[in-house]
């Protein structure tokens, strides 16, 4: 994992928070130079006192808005940056931002896959055809855009009939807006009957937000594990590896992960009515094959659902780094040494080589990731305003924390930006001991905060991660 030809370049970190920091330490292990963006909201996160740690107050540059393509431009060329990181969200998965990066008058590295990857696998209905021609399996349903109510009506039906053969007596089907994310756009129909009516909704919805009124249909699972697969190849899209597999199913009831664990499942620790370890191949391979056809050159995610009878189907490719790259890198060996996805997604978007195979990889233990977030989790996981007053936690050499949260001052939570406080990830031998060791960890933790103005109480969702932790790796 040499990193001798890469120290001619600087890394503009065209985000903030936890993955900010995390990048910036990357770059000073592989011998780069960086610059950080801060917005007023955000002058007193931990990425801006980092950056002025590492770099000086010349690794700060001030702009209005972290979604402003124009500003990060102009602090690229002030400061002389020679390629761009864009963390998860933003611009991380705009294939536009990722194209005008590498064809502007002063071209950059854009360190994530190249922008006609990201536009091939952004698009679902692309991914899932991709994925059918390869024997790679997905959730029933259309696999383009559907715009005739007619030929909807004709696919609600079929999805309604398949249900009833798999012994679905309340049988329902998710339309969504094809062009939509992030769960907007999204319904669930229970009967034939009320089709035409959401149909006809969401086909508005998208066409009124997306400016593309294409829906899909897809057959819902229940009782679904989520599953991931963490690809990482080098540019060329010639080689790939992957980093094994993680469980991120324990979410807020709006779909946002909550915990994660490596490997997926645990088989001959937790009963399962299929045989797991074949599941986990089994995506492996898929994944594996999908990103040699496509291509894929650098770090990626195949995301997954398995049913309750070991069923696998493909949900879609995340073609950035992920939040939880950690809880995969820290299972992970390469040649016996750790790993560090993070830095190897930058060492090989600037041009460095895979000079290792699958064979070359082991993996070692459980990890289980913690999402620390101000949330009522019992109103439906709304954000919390306010102050953190106190935060810590005990050290070990189990433990890594990554957070933007001042331990020594309080701190205001910007309601502009999600309300994730930290990242904390847990390392044990095996399920029992990270999930034991996942415990101790919360029930250390030191998390208070005040709301200010109000009578309301500091909401953060420990109580939710302590309750979930006992039944991790389960249907």
């Amino acid at each position: 994992m040499d990193s001798a030809n890469l120290g001619r370049h600087k890394v503009l970190i065209a985000n903030r928070g936890e993955i900010a920091m995390r990048v910036m330490h990357a770059c000073r292990r592989l011998g780069l130079d960086f610059v950080c963006v801060t917005t007023r909201e955000d002058l007193h996160s931990g990425h801006v006192r980092l950056a002025r740690e590492l770099g000086g107050d010349q690794a700060v540059y001030t702009i209005t808005s972290y979604l402003d393509a124009n500003e990060l431009f102009s602090v690229a060329d002030a400061s002389r940056a020679t390629a761009v990181h864009p963390g998860y969200g933003f611009f991380a998965e705009d294939f536009r931002f990722a194209r005008r990066v590498v064809r502007r008058d002063r071209p950059l590295e854009f360190i994530g896959p190249s922008w006609w990857v990201i536009r091939d696998l952004g698009d679902k209905i692309n991914t899932k055809r991709i994925a059918r021609s390869l024997g790679v399996p997905t959730v029933p349903g259309s696999d383009r855009p559907v715009y005739s109510e007619m030929e909807a009506d004709e696919i609600a039906a079929s999805l309604f009939e398949f249900q009833a053969t798999q012994g679905i007596s309340d049988g329902v089907i998710m339309v969504k807006a094809s062009a939509g994310g992030g769960g907007m756009g999204i319904e669930e129909v229970g009967g034939f009957e009320a089709f035409r009516s959401v149909f006809r909704r969401i086909r508005n919805y998208a066409k009124r937000n997306f400016g593309d009124e294409g829906v899909l249909i897809e057959q819902r699972i229940f009782d679904f594990n989520h599953l991931e697969v963490q690809v990482v190849g080098e540019r060329g899209g010639k080689k790939h590896v992957h980093f094994g597999t993680r469980n991120c199913s324990v979410q807020s009831t709006g779909k946002q992960k909550r915990i994660e664990v490596a490997p997926g499942f645990a088989p001959g620790v937790v009963p399962y009515t299929f045989d797991a370890a074949r599941v986990l191949d089994e995506i492996t391979r898929h994944s594996l094959a999908m990103a040699q056809e496509t291509r894929y050159d650098n770090v990626g995610t195949w995301e997954w659902i398995i049913t309750p009878r070991g069923e696998p189907f493909l949900m879609e490719v995340n073609t950035r780094i992920q939040v939880e790259n950690g809880v995969s890198a820290v299972i992970s060996r390469v040649n016996g040494g750790p790993v560090d996805i993070l830095a190897e997604q930058i060492r090989l978007a600037l041009g460095g080589s895979l000079d290792y195979g699958q064979p070359d990889i082991a993996f070692d233990g459980v990890g289980i990731e913690y999402r620390l977030v101000a949330e009522n989790t019992d109103n439906r996981f709304t954000p919390c305003a306010g102050t953190i007053t106190r935060f810590g936690w005990r050290e070990h050499d189990w433990l890594d924390v990554y957070t933007q949260v001042p331990t020594d001052v309080p701190y205001e939570i910007p309601m502009e930006y999600d309300p994730n406080l930290a990242l904390a990830i847990v390392w044990g031998a095996d399920l029992a001991q990270a999930k034991e060791r996942g415990l101790q960890f919360l029930g250390e933790l030191v998390l208070e905060g005040d709301v200010a103005g109000t009578s309301g109480a500091f909401h953060t969702n420990v109580g939710f991660l302590k309750d979930k932790t006992g039944r991790l790796l389960e249907f």
